[in-house]
């Protein structure tokens, strides 16, 4: 999965694509929305630098910055619908810290999703959410994704071409 040089200057700071040096905050962030939704985390450093920090990155990972503290992010992976010949992006994880939310950065770190899978050629972006997170289905739907018949439930929107 390509990175590419993306750097969104926002209204609480800015959206760019992880380094190595994000990632124990990255793992500190990873855990924090594991335990919200009563999941042991087990990722480690040298996990994410083999999926993320490596020649040909299995993930790609935005990260929202407040002066130099990291507050939220957003871990992308590919998906394809073959038949299509569409490419699609999951957005596997969204974070804001709880100081932070209700701010934008959610809000930001998707459409830092969106030019990110628009700008690796793809067609569309994909979330899921936990059957009882209404408030994040709502906030899917606030931003345009469309719910997809599924279970847990599934949102996408369309990118341009």
């Amino acid at each position: 999965m390509e990175q590419s040089s993306l750097h969104l200057l926002t209204n609480f700071g800015s959206i760019r694509h992880a380094n190595p040096m994000d990632g124990q905050r990255i793992v500190q962030m990873v855990g924090q929305l594991a335990e919200h939704h009563h999941d042991t985390p087990s990722l480690t450093l040298d996990d994410l630098s083999r999926d993320l920090f490596c020649e040909k990155p299995w993930i790609s990972i935005l990260v929202a910055e407040m002066g130099r503290e990291l507050i939220g992010y957003a871990a992308m992976c590919g998906l394809i619908q073959l038949q299509f010949g569409a490419r699609g992006m999951d957005m596997h994880h969204l974070f804001t810290e709880p100081a932070f939310r209700r701010q934008g950065v959610g809000r930001s770190l998707v459409e830092a999703c969106k030019i990110t899978a628009a700008a690796s050629s793809c067609r569309y972006l994909a979330v899921g959410t936990h059957p009882d997170n209404h408030e994040a289905q709502e906030f899917y739907t606030s931003l345009g994704f469309d719910r997809r018949d599924a279970h847990p439930p599934r949102f996408s929107i369309r990118l341009a071409p």
